[in-house]
């Protein structure tokens, strides 16, 4: 009986429901601190358009920088009037990744900084990309790939996209690299991404309960300390591997997001209201005039006159009620409750603010 009892209990086990818990890996939640990426920036010519770059006279910079470029390349161009509008000067942006070995590729972002029209077709040329140090990391050069377009004629022109931002694929050759031993660190620290109190303990406590040792702790709500244990000591990769593989129920405090320009409304699930009255009604009066012409009769001594009509309206929304939200209620039955009320999302920004005046509110409202 035994042997039967046991493998029904636990296929009986499977067939229950059992609570969802939203976890998440450490990986998602949390970087490393050190392992990031460098933003580098440029300034350089794009050439080869078709009469879509600079107006040379409204962009000085892109003159002188020809020109200059020019003189490199044994053409002296000193005093002499440029009228190309092939030639657009640019910014180039772009992302080191980190540990980006010496001779490998990375994207690039190329964006118009004078008068031009589109980049479409055009090629830059070679680019140097330096860091917050000042220092060249990168050399960029190649074709341009444009997502928008633009076309006109004589009465109507039509834009679609930015035609004067374009991208290189694998456009930039690293030149310089950005040293971090990561295997020489005694230590690394992690840090949050939504820094949480309570996220920042439940990541440590995971982390000591896989490596079986207190390792890690954590330092504030936005870093975890973690010590490398004697043996991993030089394979720090493989230990961040299992490290970011462990999964987390991350935790927030309530809040709830508004953006009034667009009418947003974004709440967490944790937001809670006590027990209130909503309602919500508009008194809207209109006034129009409708004026009437009065003509006199045939062959009478009489003068056309314009007599006055004016009419009034006045809408009290009558549908509109006054509803109550219970006390402690979730954020669906919220959202349902203002939604019966047949309030707009200008109307609610409005009515949440309220409600949280009143103290009715356990949430944070944060106004972008």
């Amino acid at each position: 009986m035994l042997r039967w009892l046991v493998p029904l209990l636990v296929a009986v086990s499977l067939l229950l429901p059992s609570p969802v818990v939203a976890l998440s890996r450490i990986k998602d939640l949390a970087a490393i601190e050190g392992v990031r990426e460098n933003q580098l920036v440029g300034y350089g010519l794009v050439v080869g358009l078709n009469g879509t770059g600079d107006t040379l006279n409204n962009a000085p910079f892109t003159k002188q920088s020809l020109t200059a470029m020019l003189e490199r390349l044994g053409v002296n161009t000193r005093g002499a009037t440029l009228r190309t509008s092939n030639v657009a000067a640019v910014m180039v942006t772009a992302n080191l990744p980190a540990f980006a070995a010496q001779g490998t590729r990375m994207d690039i972002t190329v964006s118009a900084l004078g008068d031009a029209k589109s980049l479409q077709g055009g090629t830059l040329l070679v680019t140097p990309l330096l860091g917050a140090d000042s220092e060249v990391y990168a050399v960029a050069q190649g074709s341009l790939a444009i997502a928008g377009f633009a076309a006109e004629g004589d009465a109507a022109k039509v834009t679609r996209g930015v035609p004067t931002v374009g991208r290189i694929p694998n456009g930039a050759l690293i030149e310089r690299e950005v040293e971090y031993k990561l295997s020489a660190q005694r230590g690394v620290k992690l840090s949050l991404r939504n820094p949480d109190f309570t996220t920042a303990r439940r990541i440590a406590a995971a982390i000591n309960d896989f490596l079986g040792e207190p390792t890690a702790e954590a330092a504030d709500p936005a870093t975890v300390q973690m010590q490398i244990p004697k043996n991993f000591r030089g394979t720090m990769v493989q230990l961040l591997t299992e490290v970011e593989q462990l999964r987390v129920e991350p935790d927030q405090r309530a809040r709830i997001i508004i953006d009034e320009r667009s009418g947003v409304i974004v709440m967490g699930r944790d937001v809670r209201v006590s027990t209130v009255g909503v309602a919500q009604g508009n008194l809207t009066v209109s006034i129009s005039e409708r004026p009437v012409t009065s003509q006199p009769e045939a062959f009478s001594n009489g003068e056309t006159t314009v007599l006055p009509r004016t009419d009034v309206r006045v809408d009290t929304d009558n549908k509109r009620r006054l509803g109550i939200v219970g006390e402690g209620v979730s954020l669906r039955d919220l959202v349902d409750g203002l939604n019966a009320l047949g309030i707009g999302p200008r109307d609610m920004i409005t009515i949440l603010q309220a409600i949280k005046s009143a103290g009715a509110l356990q949430a944070d409202i944060e106004v972008m």
